[in-house]
């Protein structure tokens, strides 16, 4: 029978009732005969739980002991659903990351996976045994403990579907698939049945919360397909696979959300070359990931330039342009939290003209304010005020027929 790649969230293991679910499934699938690796995430909040644990003691925490923290959520879980196993009488073994393998740089909560060594798996999957890995986490070459970034399950998931070159890759979640936008605050927000490598990667670069981005990444460039489905429910989810061309025949997939951004604004920037370069080098330099850029050019000495981060990055890229400010003749750096970017994604957008006019013109009918706007062959973001994100997603999935069962 098949090898199958499944990784639950941490929805899907919240509690030992529904680490008992996933055991039943698992299970299951095993006595049809199939071989099966299972990527376990934390349960439930826990590694927000174990940040706000690191706050209380402090502010700035060693990018290493956070690793060494947060990697213990994702051990709990593989450790409690082998003995849910076990009592199903299905044979079963847990490991770390580290224990199966996956080699990482030394990036620190933002590892990237640079090998994985499968013969323990296979070892065990010869022996007829679920083999169960803690997702999210590696080694480095020192054998330090890694973590892969917000999600990196997902990575842990579709990286041992490529090493291994399983059969399927499963991503269990509490969700039954990828929809049009976020069904919790679009009611009819429809189910996907089938969404390219591309556009699945451009939603969750832009604030689609299902799968983690590197990890679409990854199962695009080895064309890995992989299934999104509920933990919940045995109904087929959604396919992310290699594009087809009756995907172009969809004008716009879906709309994003994403509440987790903070643009920046450099007053006084003088205006000649190498400037920006310093700008971005600094917070290259310092590990800070810019998204939107916009620079005012005029006639003047100086121009302004404003660009998007993170919210968790804000004041850390503030701290990194003030060091140069002096140097590079920076007059001001100002941020605003109170942003929110809005994106339309869709591969139609390449056959079809008109989607920017019909979605400025929407927002604009609304009184809704654009504040930064940036383009992609298939995608379309606007940076307006968080108050706005809300309301602008429905309007855009509105506006583009979304809600309509097809």
């Amino acid at each position: 029978m098949s090898l199958i790649v499944q990784k639950y969230g941490g929805s899907s293991v919240a509690n030992p009732d529904r680490i008992k679910r996933v055991a039943e499934r698992v299970a299951g699938y095993k006595k049809k005969g199939h071989s099966l690796v299972v990527v376990v995430s934390a349960l439930g909040d826990t590694t927000d739980d174990l940040l706000d644990l690191s706050g209380q003691i402090t502010t700035s925490p060693s990018r290493r002991e956070l690793d060494m923290l947060l990697s213990t959520g994702e051990q709990i879980s593989m450790s409690l659903l082998a003995m849910a196993l076990h009592e199903n009488k299905c044979d079963a073994i847990s490991f770390t990351g580290g224990q199966v393998g996956i080699v990482t740089d030394s990036s620190y909560t933002r590892a990237r996976i640079l090998d994985i060594s499968t013969g323990r798996i296979r070892e065990e999957l010869k022996k007829k045994r679920v083999v169960i890995v803690a997702g999210f986490q590696g080694v480095n070459p020192r054998q330090e403990i890694t973590t892969l970034g917000r999600g990196g399950s997902d990575l842990t998931a579709v990286a041992l579907a490529k090493a291994l070159k399983a059969d399927a890759c499963e991503i269990y979640t509490d969700v039954e698939g990828i929809f049009t936008t976020d069904p919790r605050l679009v009611k009819d927000a429809q189910k996907i049945k089938k969404i390219s490598y591309e556009e699945m990667l451009e939603l969750a670069s832009s604030g689609a919360q299902v799968m983690q981005s590197r990890s679409i990444e990854v199962a695009g460039k080895y064309d890995i397909p992989i299934h999104v489905r509920s933990s919940f429910s045995y109904k087929e989810g959604t396919w992310i696979v290699k594009e087809d061309r009756s995907m172009e025949d969809v004008l716009i997939r879906g709309v994003s959300m994403n509440k987790n951004e903070a643009k920046l604004t450099v007053s006084g920037v003088p205006n000649r070359p190498g400037v920006a370069a310093a700008i971005f080098k600094s917070l290259a330099d310092s590990g800070i990931n810019v998204d939107m850029i916009i620079q005012n050019i005029g006639k003047m000495a100086a121009t302004d330039i404003s660009f998007t981060v993170p919210k968790t990055e804000a004041s850390h890229a503030v701290n990194s342009l003030k060091k140069i400010s002096k140097k590079i003749g920076l007059k001001e750096i100002t941020q605003d939290l109170n942003v929110a970017k809005v994106s339309v994604v869709g591969i139609g957008m390449r056959s079809h003209a008109g989607v920017a006019a019909a979605m400025f013109e929407v927002l604009g009918q609304n009184k809704i304010n654009i504040e930064m706007i940036s383009t992609s062959e298939i995608k379309i973001s606007c940076v307006v005020k968080k108050t706005d994100a809300e309301k602008a997603v429905k309007l855009l999935h509105d506006k583009f027929e979304l809600g309509k069962k097809k």
